[in-house]
């Protein structure tokens, strides 16, 4: 399958890393192909870096380009939509880097879109798709820490001076770009539909939020308290909580450890995730199963979570007040 990027930013180099292992070990047929910048210099570099066959200065050129098979959109989440349908719309199948779009409108056009080209289209939230989220199922399903009742998930990172962090016209704040995984790590844990959210958030001068604390009660009464900052960094983790013990996740976005506690809070057992490329290997893998089997989503992350997880952001942002310049259609 012949992959391309599209946006040759600092993510872009994290999945060239991903297919690069990929085709090393022999773990599918993927072939790095083409990448796409604005900047045909930009995607000449980048090219040349990982290896890549074909270099491109527009996004057109990528897509118009009838040997690409899949694009991965790597641009900022304001530009989500507008590539995303770019690539659709020229036959490619899309694997679209979170948060899938700034809002559930843009979310719900894309999904339809994708329906009607019979086309993979499938948000790149890494979580979702690795061996960790398996393990942390089956200790919870398996009685590890009892009955859970509720759950702690927080992410921050000092990102203030990344300037597609605080920009608004770019969609930046903690929601979209941390949030999004706090809110992820809730969902994979508690499935029942959502009762009640209760959100705060503190903004910068530019517009964007710093900093937020979202509270979700789901129908069967269990409560997930999320937190996420750009302007610090966090301890990262999540924990979920039962009367049995409890479960510490680190790295919530990219679990590292998963640590089972009894209910004195003393120690019990270590799950170490398996060892991986970078994380982002999983995603790749998923999408090259769902095309060969004629999928247009994966089952890891179906296009269901992924409106549920933007219609509950959009919510989110209704109540601090908060609407981006590219909220339009």
């Amino acid at each position: 399958m012949k992959f391309g990027i599209l946006a040759a930013g600092n993510i872009a180099n994290s999945m060239a890393k991903a297919v690069t292992g990929i085709e090393k070990a022999g773990m599918a047929k993927i072939e790095k192909y083409a990448v796409a910048s604005r900047e045909l210099s930009r995607a000449e570099n980048f090219a040349k870096k990982w290896d890549f066959e074909k270099a491109y200065g527009s996004y057109e050129e990528l897509v118009n380009d009838p040997e690409v098979e899949l694009i991965y959109v790597a641009s900022p989440h304001s530009h989500h939509y507008a590539h995303a349908r770019l690539c659709l719309e020229h036959g490619k199948h899309v694997l679209l880097e979170k948060s899938f779009t700034v809002n559930a409108a843009q979310a719900e056009e894309l999904i339809r879109l994708a329906e009607e080209k019979k086309l993979l289209l499938t948000e790149a939230i890494w979580p979702r798709y690795m061996p960790s989220r398996k393990i942390i199922n089956d200790l919870i399903a398996g009685g590890a820490i009892g009955n859970v009742s509720s759950m702690t998930a927080n992410l921050g990172h000092s990102l203030a001076h990344v300037p597609r962090m605080v920009r608004p016209e770019l969609a930046g704040g903690a929601l979209l770009d941390l949030g999004v995984y706090a809110i992820t790590a809730a969902l994979m844990v508690f499935h029942e539909e959502i009762t009640d959210v209760a959100s705060k958030a503190v903004f910068l001068t530019s517009g964007v939020d710093q900093i937020n604390n979202i509270t979700l009660t789901f129908a069967d009464g269990k409560m997930a308290v999320l937190y996420s900052n750009m302007s610090a960094r966090t301890d990262c983790r999540a924990v979920v909580s039962g009367d049995k013990g409890y479960m510490e996740i680190q790295e919530i976005n990219n679990p590292k450890d998963i640590l089972i506690y009894d209910r004195e809070g003393n120690f019990k057992e270590r799950h170490p995730v398996p060892e991986q490329i970078n994380g982002y290997e999983y995603e790749v893998l998923a999408c090259i199963r769902a095309i060969e089997a004629g999928e247009i989503e994966c089952p890891e992350m179906p296009h269901s979570e992924t409106l549920r997880v933007m219609r509950l952001m959009d919510q989110i942002r209704e109540q601090w007040g908060f609407k981006l310049p590219c909220e339009e259609v």
